[in-house]
């Protein structure tokens, strides 16, 4: 059965980006700190057309957040635009000409914009009815695969609210930010009942992983 699968990394304070986020700078001041133990990894790098690259105890934990994933749903922080109508020129996001997703992407937003299909088998789509409205649409793109839901803080705790993210991966980054966007945050009286399944210590980072009990 498909499920919602999600992963992200999480400073010691409870922070997934820093304070500040623009277009320049869109994972806050500080935030790319958060990535560091990341960007290195051969994983990684064949995802975005590089070459080389590291192996250590993180890259079966990275090499797992995209196996039998038939679409992901985003926020529109994470694709890129900023708030408000796209107008008649819009921005096609952070990603490049070839998103490193290779499935259908539903993107959460409160303005309606067409289809947006890139290289690779990637094609965003933008829903303007909700949380369930996108997780259902994705469920039936990705045709029993899982879903992965790829953030931002705000998205994620409209999911986890909701209890509908049935695994997720925190990844334990040993820094302080300080300030900028807190995970756990807004979740009010949520029924949020997880259950660890495994700690996988690599260099510089910590990786958790939780099943939702029901």
């Amino acid at each position: 059965m498909s499920k919602l699968r999600f992963n992200i990394a999480i400073s010691l304070d409870g922070f997934v980006a820093g304070p500040n986020q623009s277009q320049e700078n869109p994972l806050g001041v500080g935030g790319m700190e958060l990535h560091q133990w990341l960007l290195p990894l051969a994983v990684f790098r064949d995802s975005h057309a590089q070459q080389d690259g590291e192996v250590n105890a993180s890259t079966p934990v990275v090499q797992e957040w995209s196996e039998n994933i038939g679409a992901t749903v985003m926020g529109r922080n994470m694709f890129g635009g900023g708030p408000g109508p796209w107008g008649d020129d819009p921005w096609n996001g952070w990603w490049g000409d070839d998103p490193p997703f290779h499935t259908p992407v539903f993107v959460l937003t409160h303005h309606p914009r067409e289809p947006l299909e890139m290289k690779g088998g990637t094609t965003f789509t933008f829903v303007t009815d909700g949380i369930e409205a996108a997780l259902e649409q994705a469920k039936d793109a990705a045709r029993g695969k899982h879903v992965s839901l790829g953030g931002g803080a705000q998205v994620a705790q409209q999911y986890m609210a909701a209890a509908l993210i049935e695994e997720m991966e925190i990844s334990v980054v040993p820094i302080l930010l300080g300030d900028g966007a807190r995970l756990f945050d807004n979740l009010g009286d949520a029924d949020l009942t997880l259950e660890q399944v495994r700690a996988v210590e690599a260099p510089g980072v910590t990786h958790i992983k939780y099943r939702r009990v029901t």
